[in-house]
């Protein structure tokens, strides 16, 4: 299958004439911030940098990929222009995703100019693990504040399956190699898939606590055409819930790492586990995010296909970035109030996958 997303042609018809709500009487947010429609404020990209990956995830990708043309894809500089333009809207956290991110040549000087811009905050990346093993002391060394990596299986043979290429004990052995450079704040994320992992979700969380690190429990999002349909394998928040809850106390915490989940603390221990829910748990009326993805497509909401084509922008104007800037302060009125994906779970609407938008 081919890696497709939307082309726009024009700015839609949402975006015509659209200021951002920033004055004194109209919201809480300083001027020359973004802030769409709706009030909320957003100060977190998450950017893809390739579409290609080393794994081939079921719930992802299909199995037969065809990736972009290397033409159709962000260089790094075009990223790096990218990155600097929101952080200079107010952006304060920047997440570098792909695809697999760490399969991009030269990943690491991108990592560390990101790190640099003034006002940035935060630099985390979400990795499948499977390079963490050689890159860990140079993510650290470039600015990188926080690793997610994608876990969801504790069994090689599972893994295998899951991933239909990837290797576990490379993935354990990045995991190793990330803590031994320092990084305090590891997270994983298991995509929950009954009949696939929703037995192993204690073993999961117990995992992460004998490490002491973060573990989040995503449901499963109906993104791109993978060739079945994802109703039979949908598994809750709430499923899950009772289930971790069988074995651990699990206490309600209001903290936040700045994205969807929401986290529950387990006494005695460092972890904390946060739960995704798109489905069983509309985050919407908080999003502060948006994406861009490997083809400079900005997607102000991951649940619909409304986009701003910002590349076309990035090489017709290559030393001025005022049309971008524009361009993203525009793109505020077309992120929707919310998405639906019980819907879409045998039949999506996002024609993308989720490697192209970035994870």
């Amino acid at each position: 299958m081919r890696n497709k997303s939307l082309t726009p042609a024009a700015v839609p018809d949402a975006l015509v004439g659209f200021t951002p709500p920033t004055s004194a009487a109209t919201s809480k947010h300083a001027d020359g911030t973004l802030v769409d429609k709706y009030g909320r404020h957003v100060t977190y990209i998450r950017l893809s940098i390739t579409d290609r990956c080393d794994f081939r995830c079921s719930y992802c990708m299909a199995e037969e990929m065809t990736f972009l043309p290397r033409a159709q894809v962000l260089t790094l500089e075009e990223c790096l222009r990218i990155a600097r333009t929101f952080v200079d809207l107010g952006v304060t956290k920047v997440r570098v995703t792909g695809g697999e991110p760490l399969v991009r040549q030269n990943v690491v000087w991108l990592l560390e100019q990101i790190a640099a811009l003034p006002g940035l905050k935060e630099l985390v990346i979400t990795t499948n693990g499977s390079q963490l093993d050689r890159f860990a002391p140079a993510l650290r060394a470039a600015g990188v504040k926080r690793i997610n990596v994608s876990l969801d299986t504790l069994r090689a043979d599972r893994f295998r399956a899951i991933t239909r290429v990837g290797d576990l004990a490379k993935v354990l052995r990045g995991l190793d190699a990330a803590q031994a450079a320092g990084f305090q704040r590891l997270k994983l994320n298991a995509v929950m898939m009954r009949g696939s992992n929703d037995d192993e979700l204690v073993d999961l969380v117990q995992f992460a606590v004998d490490r002491g690190i973060d573990i989040a429990l995503i449901e499963e999002m109906p993104l791109g055409e993978i060739g079945h349909g994802r109703q039979s394998t949908y598994f809750s928040s709430e499923e899950a819930m009772a289930r971790l809850e069988q074995r651990f106390v699990l206490l309600p915490s209001t903290e936040s790492t700045g994205g969807p989940a929401r986290y529950w603390r387990i006494p005695g221990t460092a972890t904390r586990v946060g739960f995704i829910s798109p489905h069983s748990h509309n985050f919407c009326e908080s999003c502060n995010r948006v994406r861009i993805t490997a083809r400079g497509e900005l997607y102000p909401c991951l649940g619909n296909n409304d986009a701003m084509a910002l590349l076309p922008l990035l090489r017709e104007h290559p030393a001025d970035d005022g049309p971008l800037r524009a361009a993203i302060v525009r793109s505020m009125g077309i992120k929707a109030k919310g998405h639906d994906f019980g819907s879409q779970m045998d039949a999506p609407q996002v024609v993308r996958f989720m490697s192209m938008t970035g994870g």
